[in-house]
Order: structure tokens, then C-alpha cells, then sequence
């Protein structure tokens, strides 16, 4: 219990430290624990910690964990590739999605979403390194699909994710995160009213907040190395 609440501590240091550096306000970047793979002793270690958000990638491993936590009054945000044969759960489950990058994805979690919860709250996933390998809309595309996704019932755009490519070249890392950042503002330009930018990871958190993360992503450098998942 240690390790996570210490680890939570330096975490938010640096967040507050990057805050100031790019004349921020801490408050205004939230902290998401990405806890995938982790078990829920962790996640509750967190939480008495004073972290209430956490992120998940693999579907029915959260189910069971949200179902193990459900004493606890957590928030929770699928950030992983979704498949449309698990958006029911998806919707029935948690609170956030990050990772919409098709209308198809979008139109199947509105239409499973519980009346009696409020509304699923979205983010884009936009893909601006182009890298095959990785999820997302891409930038030509997303204007559409935000159009699209802003008109359903029982969702809540509220704006954009990317995972940027890997690199420990700082400037890149700010490049392609104001990519990120200019999309917003453009889609914000024309009248969409996003406030959220879930963009920064551990190794490059700083650079995210410099570019206007909203939410920063932190697994590893508050768990510790990710364990394998079977």
C-alpha cells in the first residue's frame, strides 16, 4: 500500500510541477489510473490513496473488477480498442469511453446504454501519428464522425484521445500532441464545446500538459510494470 500511495504522490508532483511550468492551473488536469492487468486489491489501495478514476482496456477483466469494487465509489473510463461485440457491456459498465473511432462503435454503445444511467461521456480516438498499428480516426475523418457522434441519444461528447508514437525526443512528443491540441480547438471553432483532451502517459506527461491535457494516463508510474496478461 506503500508503493501505490507514494507512487500517487509523485505522480501528482509532477503533474503539479508541469502545471506550473506551462502557466496551469493542477486542478485542471485530472488524473486517470490506468489499472489494467492490476487486481482490485491495487485499485483499492489507490482509492484509499485518494484516487477515485481509473482506466481499463480489457473488457470483461474490468467487468469483474468493477463488480469486485462495486462497495466503492470509483469512476470508470474504458480507454482500449473496442470491439462491437462488447460495447453492450462497455455501455452497462462504465462512465468514460476514450477510444471511439468508428460511428459504428458509437451508434451500438448509445443504443445499449441503461436509460437509468446518465449518459456515457466520449472522447474521440484520433490516430495522428498514422501508424497502422494503432487505433483511431484519422484527422481528415474526425470532423464526420464527431458530427455523427454529438447527434446520438445516451452519449456525451466531450472530446479527443490519441496515443501519439512512442519517442523520447521531447519536441516530438510536444508535436504531436498539439496536433492533438490544434484538432480540438478546431472542432471547438466550429462550435462542438469540448473540454476534454485525454493525451500523456508516464513517460510524457509533461509534455502533454504543456500541449493542454485535460487527463493524463498514468499506469505504470503508479502500479509499477505491467503484469502480462493471460
Amino acid at each position: 500500500m506503500t508503493t501505490i500511495i507514494s507512487a500517487l504522490q509523485a505522480v501528482k508532483q509532477r503533474i503539479a510541477y508541469a502545471a506550473m511550468q506551462a502557466g496551469r492551473e493542477p486542478q485542471d488536469i485530472r488524473l486517470l489510473a490506468v489499472s489494467k492487468t492490476f487486481s482490485a486489491e491495487a485499485v483499492r489501495e489507490a482509492f484509499q490513496a485518494g484516487q477515485a478514476a481509473f482506466g481499463e482496456s480489457y473488457v470483461q477483466e474490468a467487468v469483474d473488477k468493477i463488480a469486485t469494487l462495486a462497495d466503492l465509489p470509483l469512476e470508470w473510463h474504458f480507454i482500449g480498442p473496442l470491439q462491437s461485440n462488447k460495447t453492450r457491456l462497455v455501455a452497462e459498465h462504465f462512465n468514460w469511453v476514450h477510444s471511439v473511432d468508428r460511428a459504428k462503435i458509437a451508434d451500438r454503445l448509445s443504443s445499449a446504454r441503461p436509460v437509468a444511467l446518465p449518459p456515457l461521456q466520449v472522447c474521440l480516438e484520433v490516430n495522428v501519428s498514422g501508424e497502422a498499428s494503432k487505433g483511431g480516426i484519422s484527422p481528415r475523418e474526425l470532423e464526420a464522425l464527431a458530427t455523427h457522434v454529438r447527434a446520438l441519444p445516451r452519449l456525451q461528447l466531450r472530446g479527443l484521445m490519441a496515443i501519439p508514437a512512442a519517442t523520447d525526443d521531447a519536441a516530438l512528443q510536444r508535436r504531436q500532441f498539439r496536433e492533438v491540441r490544434e484538432l480540438f480547438d478546431g472542432l471547438n471553432h466550429k462550435g462542438f464545446k469540448l473540454d476534454t483532451l485525454s493525451i500523456g502517459m508516464s513517460n510524457d506527461l509533461e509534455s502533454a500538459i504543456a500541449e493542454g491535457a485535460t487527463i493524463v494516463r498514468i499506469g505504470t508510474a503508479i502500479f509499477g510494470t505491467r503484469n502480462m496478461r493471460r
